[in-house]
Parts: C-alpha cells; sequence; structure tokens
C-alpha cells in the first residue's frame, strides 16, 4: 500500500481539550471541528457555496443511504462523491450500520452480516464488512467508518455484549478489505452504556486505528450524564496523537462538553432539522421563531451574529416564511443554525490555543439555556 496521505497533530490542550489539525488528502481541518451533515450528498436546504461562506470544514454523507438512491456506481462514474455534489473539502462517509439500526425494523444479524429491509422500498438487502469498504471506496470519501452494530442506549448487557464482537469481527474484515492509500479507516468503539464493555471495545478498535478513531452508540437514549462518564472513561485511553470523531453527538451543550472532554469531531443532524422546524440555536437557548410572540419582532435571529441570516433579515421575516412554508424559510435558519455551530468549535479552539476554555465553558453555561 501506498504510504498515507493523513496526519494528525495536537498543537495545544487546555483542561482536557485539545487543538489540533488533521492533515487529508482534501485539506488541512482544524479541531475541534463540527462536522455539518449531508446525508444524502446533500446538506439540507444549503449549497456548498453556502457552507464555505460559514467555515464548514468537512461535511458527512451517509453509505446506506447513498448505495439505496442513487447507488455507489452512479457516483463513481461522475468522478466520486466530491464531483458529484461539488464540494472539493474533505468528506466522511458513516457506514450505515446506525441507519440499519434505526431505519430497519425488520432485521437479521449473523457474522456475515447485516440483512435488513431498504426502508424506501421494502425490498431485502444484504450489507457485509467487505461491501460497506467497497462502496465507500466507490464513493471516494476521504474518511471511511466500519460497519458496525449499535445497540439502544441502556440495552440489556447481553445485546450490548454481542454487538461488541460483531463490531470487532466486523472490524478485523473491513480492515483487511480495505486497501485505499487515500481513505483512512475508522474504527469504532462501541459497548452501550457498560463501562467494561466500553474499554474492552476500545483495546479492540486501538490496533486498528491508523490515524483516526470513532465513538459510536451515545446519544441513543442515554442520558446527557452518562454520555459523558462514558467520555471521561475513554478519554485517557483512545490514542492520544489521533482524532477522535463522537458520532452524531451536535447540539450546543454537548458540543463544549465533547471537546471538554477530549473528543476533536463531532456532527448531528441537529442544525438543519429543528431549522426546518422553525427554530435557531443562539447563545440563551433555542429560540423558536414562528412563535407568534415574534410576528412584529424586526431583530435578528441574534444580536451580534454576522451569519447572512442575522445580517439581511429579520426574525418577523423569518417567521412568515416558516408559517407560509416558504423554503427560504429554512434555509436561513439552517444558515444560521450551521454557522452557530461551526463557529462555536471554532470558538472553543481559540480558547484553547489561548488557555482559556475553562473560563470559555464556564460563560457558555451561564447563558446557555436548555
Amino acid at each position: 500500500m501506498e504510504k498515507s496521505q493523513f496526519s494528525f497533530e495536537v498543537v495545544h490542550e487546555c483542561d482536557g481539550a485539545r487543538a489540533g489539525i488533521f492533515h487529508t488528502p482534501h485539506g488541512d481541518i482544524l479541531t475541534p471541528v463540527f462536522m455539518p451533515v449531508g446525508t444524502q450528498a446533500s446538506v439540507k436546504g444549503v449549497t456548498p457555496e453556502m457552507l464555505n461562506a460559514l467555515n464548514a470544514q468537512i461535511i458527512l454523507s451517509n453509505t446506506y443511504h447513498l448505495h439505496l438512491r442513487p447507488g455507489e456506481e452512479i457516483i463513481k462514474k461522475a468522478g466520486g462523491l466530491h464531483k458529484f455534489m461539488h464540494w472539493n473539502k474533505p468528506i466522511l462517509t458513516d457506514s450505515g450500520g446506525f441507519q440499519v439500526f434505526s431505519l430497519s425494523k425488520l432485521r437479521k444479524i449473523t457474522d456475515e452480516g447485516d440483512e435488513f429491509s431498504s426502508h424506501l422500498s421494502g425490498e431485502r438487502k444484504f450489507m457485509s464488512p467487505e461491501k460497506c469498504i467497497d462502496i465507500q471506496n466507490a464513493l471516494g470519501s476521504d474518511i471511511i467508518m466500519q460497519l458496525d452494530v449499535c445497540s439502544e442506549g441502556g440495552a440489556p448487557f447481553s445485546e450490548a455484549l454481542e454487538a461488541n464482537r460483531l463490531t470487532k469481527l466486523w472490524l478485523e474484515r473491513c480492515f483487511d478489505h480495505h486497501k485505499n492509500p487515500k481513505q483512512m479507516l475508522f474504527p469504532i468503539v462501541q459497548g452501550n452504556i457498560y463501562k467494561d464493555l466500553r474499554l474492552q471495545s476500545a483495546k479492540d478498535a486501538i490496533p486498528y486505528a491508523k490515524c483516526g478513531i470513532a465513538i459510536g452508540g451515545l446519544s441513543v437514549g442515554e442520558p446527557k450524564e452518562t454520555m459523558y462518564e462514558i467520555l471521561d472513561l475513554l478519554n485517557p485511553v483512545l490514542p492520544h496523537d489521533q482524532p477522535r470523531y463522537l458520532m452524531g453527538v451536535g447540539s450546543p451543550d454537548c458540543l463544549v462538553e465533547g471537546f471538554a472532554r477530549g473528543v476533536d469531531m463531532m456532527d448531528c443532524v441537529l442544525p438543519t432539522r429543528i431549522a426546518r422546524n422553525g427554530t435557531a440555536f443562539t447563545h440563551e437557548g433555542k429560540l423558536v421563531v414562528k412563535n407568534s410572540k415574534y410576528k412584529e419582532d424586526f431583530s435578528p435571529i441574534e444580536d451580534g451574529c454576522d451569519c447572512y441570516a442575522c445580517k439581511h433579515y429579520s426574525r418577523a421575516y423569518i417567521r412568515h416564511l416558516i408559517n407560509a412554508g416558504e423554503m427560504l424559510g429554512a434555509t436561513l435558519l439552517s444558515i444560521h443554525n450551521l454557522h452557530f455551530l461551526t463557529h462555536l468549535a471554532q470558538d472553543c479552539r481559540n480558547a484553547i490555543l489561548n488557555d482559556t476554555f475553562k473560563q470559555f465553558k464556564s460563560n457558555f453555561f451561564e447563558k446557555y439555556k436548555f
């Protein structure tokens, strides 16, 4: 195999939080970082140009969804995911393990792989570790994930133990099958809420972590305090010289708490999802713009915010768009919410570099209301 085009360096640490640089074939990622989610090769409601304007450094797409529609071969013929979706910065693809877990009620898991029903057509599908890698190789993303098994938060110990066994077995097969030096394979730590299983899964995953490791199976029903305990447990165990990716977690409070526990990369569909429902992030908590009290409020979503939406539009106008069913309303709120999270991550990085992260975190939670 050719020499890897990936490397990571921690440039500074402060009160448990890390500032780093993740070098990839499609550019450097300054961490900690929030990653917008473009599940089906599109971040809902916004264009790549808009994402660039709000300083998004990397976006996610999903193996499960793109395999079902339009199919990885079409994307490969288009020149890969970067060309297909007009995005020239890094892309991470999730393996689809969580989507099979959450979307398919009829699934059968064996040592060979995951058999499930398409949520689109009901057609029976089969995903093996090798096929998962083949699909992601065809997509051409920079960072790829192993096929894993996610169990519901608080599931019985026996179920979590079996998920760990399969995740380890499938990791070995993913690792053996993956040959592309232009893509970095992240192993995934599972274990549910059980600390001994988390530590064992980390031990199983670390030998396969060459430049990155993921923490999966959190924010799937367990209390946030439990998630933080798991992150505290894993922080001293995971490789120090590699980026750590906490999968599918990205509310403002979780972002700050995750970075405080040594996490470098986080993602979530939340900013665009709540935007479509007329809700915005602010430093004082969520703002439900569609509520009637903002009918004649001609101030921006958040004073002091320099995103496109706040510079040009009022709460009253965006409320009108949302309640009238106009697509622009969801787009403007998506721009604001994505800007809020990408810049929150950047503010965390700056505080780490300036040795003020502890005070930054305290100030953030003094204002932020859940």
